[in-house]
């Protein structure tokens, strides 16, 4: 399958993978839950070329993952919002931490700590059943159709 036809796949990874799948549109989201909101910054965080930038930014605006809104007129500047449905790879960005925390962390330990402002304790992000709420591994999880699925050989039999 061709990078370029990952979002018209009937696979919720490809067609995500088509919106974040490379490293610098990840690193781009990971500064925006940091709170980075301006193209100067991103900039000077990342070490990104500008066009690199240009590109990432456009294709997150273009998805509706984030959204422009102007904070200056005269020349016209922007900050780089996250829209609800930017929100809401909050927990695909926290997947992603925590295995880096696990398995990437050096000696010195975790770079970031979590805490949750509504307990106030240091969280590890963990995936929960949303009906009973018990704690999933990948191991007591199965697959099956649904009504968006095609016959692709993605699901067990």
């Amino acid at each position: 399958m061709k990078w370029t036809e990952l979002e018209a796949e009937p696979c919720s990874v490809a067609r995500t993978v088509s919106v974040i799948g490379d490293r610098w549109t990840l690193l781009v989201l990971r500064e925006c839950f940091l709170g980075v909101k301006r193209f100067e910054e991103f900039q000077e965080r990342l070490a990104i070329s500008r066009p690199m930038l240009v590109d990432r930014l456009h294709k997150l605006v273009e998805a509706k993952v984030l959204k422009k809104v102007a904070y200056q007129q005269t020349p016209t500047r922007y900050d780089y919002r996250l829209t609800p449905k930017g929100l809401d790879l909050h927990p695909v960005l926290m997947a992603i931490v925590h295995w880096g925390d696990i398995h990437m962390a050096g000696k010195a330990g975790r770079p970031l700590l979590h805490r949750h402002s509504g307990c106030g304790h240091l969280f590890d992000p963990v995936t929960v059943c949303s009906e009973c709420r018990a704690v999933l591994s990948a191991r007591e999880v199965t697959v099956e159709a649904g009504p968006g699925a095609q016959d692709t050989g993605h699901t067990q039999r």
